[in-house]
């Protein structure tokens, strides 16, 4: 199944997609879009250029778990989306998926507006990577349950 992930974000939204084997999550560009609307729309047309069968939308909870006014817009962010694009939505928790974007941005000296340019892409990554290995792990999981 074709998979493509979405880090939200107020002004610039990271995209990710995987190969329908959902092997390889690849960065899948950026976003930049202020107004929550139109940008539902282009994350929609997206999700429909790269026949994306499953949307994963980063949830950005707090350390402790609770959800603040951030987490909020994404919820609302998220009911917008699943209207555009008549995909099936899930919500996946992102907590420090950005600080991991820039650890790995840092390992590859990537810098300045590069860096700005790619980061949220790189954490759409992440976010697509973390659902990836659950997908799988529940996959492995239900398959010894069934021997």
């Amino acid at each position: 199944m074709i998979i493509m992930a979405v880090d939200y974000g107020r002004t610039r939204t990271g995209l990710a997609v995987c190969d329908k084997n959902e092997m390889l999550a690849s960065p899948a560009g950026v976003i930049t879009e202020y107004n929550m609307e139109r940008l539902a729309s282009r994350v929609a047309e997206q999700a429909r250029e790269r026949h994306a069968e499953l949307i994963v939308l980063g949830l950005p909870k707090n350390m402790d778990g609770s959800e603040g006014e951030s987490a909020q817009n994404v919820r609302k962010f998220a009911e917008l989306l699943r209207q555009e694009s008549g995909l099936e939505l899930v919500l996946s928790d992102e907590r420090c998926t950005t600080v991991t974007a820039h650890r790995y941005l840092n390992e590859t000296d990537t810098r300045g507006k590069k860096r700005k340019a790619v980061v949220d892409s790189v954490a759409a990554v992440i976010i697509l990577e973390d659902h990836l290995t659950f997908r799988r792990n529940r996959n492995d999981s239900s398959s010894r349950t069934k021997a």
